[in-house]
């Protein structure tokens, strides 16, 4: 059996040590093809956990293996080069650059990762029309619909064909239309260009598009039944 993309080992974080845990006992792996959400009330830290993942914080205790790697034992440096090329985020408030066109947001992760002139142009071209914004390539990002925006946010999070793709809220500042079609072009993408994703959602809709349904809670991820 191949090793997990992502691996969580007994995982815990607080915000100051005399305070309780904001969670702990946080258990998970996935695997490559898996889409999962994880749902949970508000302040219960299902963004503190997507930071843990990526790398962007550290936890207090337990591991976080990306790739079989534990980013403890990583420095900054090192880390920092992992999630660019292995994580893909689409962030609820968006984060495009307003002064870049819109190809140029989504070749952004290429370029960082030092990808050849010709082969970034055409992956990136192949993702826009993936996301069915190709039209909008040399338009900027401040000229376009928030639906418009969030498919370029999710361009940019695939295009470097990321192992691990970390939505947060992806859908939360949309129309219901624009909601839905999002939530099933995510998990079209994640199944078809990345190795596994993960969905942090308030909305149950939202979360039944997945594969399977986590809540977080204190004392961990537990299981929730879909019907």
């Amino acid at each position: 059996m191949t090793e997990p993309v992502l691996r969580l080992k007994s995982l815990a974080k607080r915000y100051s040590k005399d305070r309780p845990a904001i969670f702990e006992g946080v258990d998970l792996e996935l695997r490559q093809g898996e889409y999962l959400a994880i749902m949970g009330e508000s302040g219960v830290g299902k963004s503190t956990l997507l930071n843990l993942l990526a790398g962007l914080d550290t936890p207090d205790h337990g591991q976080v293996l990306l790739e079989g790697i534990d980013l403890a034992l990583l420095d900054d440096d090192a880390t920092t080069l992992l999630r660019r090329r292995a994580v893909g985020f689409v962030f609820q408030a968006f984060h495009v650059l307003p002064y870049l066109s819109v190809e140029q947001n989504v070749a952004l992760p290429l370029d960082l990762l030092g990808c050849p002139g010709p082969e970034r142009g055409r992956r990136t071209r192949e993702m826009l029309g993936a996301v069915g914004i190709d039209s909008l390539a040399k338009r900027h990002t401040r000229e376009l619909s928030g639906g418009e925006v969030q498919r370029v946010a999710i361009a940019r999070a695939l295009v470097h064909r990321p192992r691990l793709v970390l939505a947060d809220e992806p859908t939360g500042n949309l129309d219901t239309r624009s909601a839905a079609q999002i939530l099933a072009l995510l998990r079209a993408q994640v199944k078809e260009n990345a190795g596994a994703g993960i969905l942090i959602t308030h909305s149950r809709t939202a979360a039944d598009t997945a594969d399977r349904i986590l809540v977080l809670e204190a004392r961990g991820l537990h299981p929730l039944e879909k019907p």
